[in-house]
């Protein structure tokens, strides 16, 4: 005959008694059993905190991740910058007296050209804009540049990065105030900020002075960060603006501008062409 179990011999108890209770979900999806040592009532989950970790599994505490964009967001926010074609253009409407530049319009011997790629193929052209937007640069009056053509091409390359570069060639009377021009109107442009005063670089090897600034811009996608170079001679002038999905929402202080000289440098001897 089987005797009853003592009263102070429970036939079963919930943290840890000699007879498991039976297999129930808990409130995370675990089953209640065994819980672990120091696991409190009703499934209440663990804490472990780790060296720089957060409770029950949450990252180390930090800086939120930056923000990035798609290769969408990028092509939208360069094109979008073609404000530099309305740098260009303000540049134009500046010069349209001749104010403070002097001398007489120099022989023609280079232009500009849309090649296929550029800086040894890493980016591939999109679009050659030069008789749509381009427009916009001949058609505005200017005293102190003759025979204005435009030269203004869209680029793709990797890692979701985009190029403009917006352009134009004839004979400039003074390539340096043409190219403070281009800066000066695209930091004007309609929801642009100047946040990096425009500097001065003269990358070896290349002959060119290049200046460069960064701006920022407010749209649907928020405020990028837009860094341009641009140059000027007594042929060619153009700015050159490269964004990536990082770079894009970067901060301004960040961007390497002297690397970006560099790279502008490089575009103006690929683009850059005897005339004949």
């Amino acid at each position: 005959m089987t005797m009853p179990p003592s009263p102070s011999q429970p036939s079963h108890n919930p943290y840890g008694g000699p007879v498991p209770p039976p297999q129930q979900p808990g409130s995370f999806g675990a089953p209640q059993g065994f819980p672990p040592q120091g696991v409190p009532p009703h499934g209440v989950p663990p804490q472990y905190p780790g060296p720089g970790a957060g409770a029950w599994g949450q990252p180390p505490m930090g800086p939120p991740p930056k923000k990035k964009l798609s290769a969408g967001a990028v092509v939208a926010i360069v094109l979008g910058s073609l404000v530099l074609v309305g740098g260009l253009g303000y540049g134009v409407k500046a010069g349209l007296d001749g104010a403070g530049v002097t001398g007489s319009f120099p022989e023609a011997t280079h232009k500009l050209v849309v090649p296929q790629t550029l800086l040894d193929g890493e980016f591939t052209r999109v679009a050659d804009l030069s008789e749509t937007q381009g427009k916009e640069i001949e058609d505005a009056p200017d005293f102190t540049v003759k025979d204005a053509k435009a030269a203004v091409g869209q680029y793709s390359g990797k890692d979701e990065s985009a190029l403009v570069v917006s352009g134009m060639y004839g004979r400039i009377k003074s390539g340096e105030a043409t190219r403070a021009s281009i800066l000066r109107g695209a930091a004007t442009e309609k929801d642009s900020t100047l946040v990096v005063r425009p500097k001065d670089f003269t990358p070896a090897g290349y002959g060119v002075t290049v200046r460069c600034q960064v701006t920022t811009s407010k749209d649907t996608l928020g405020t990028t960060t837009l860094p341009m170079c641009a140059w000027g001679d007594d042929n060619t002038a153009a700015a050159v603006a490269l964004v990536t999905s990082e770079s894009a929402t970067t901060d301004p202080a960040d961007i390497d501008l002297a690397e970006l000289a560099e790279t502008t440098a490089k575009i103006r001897a690929e683009i850059r062409k005897p005339i004949g």
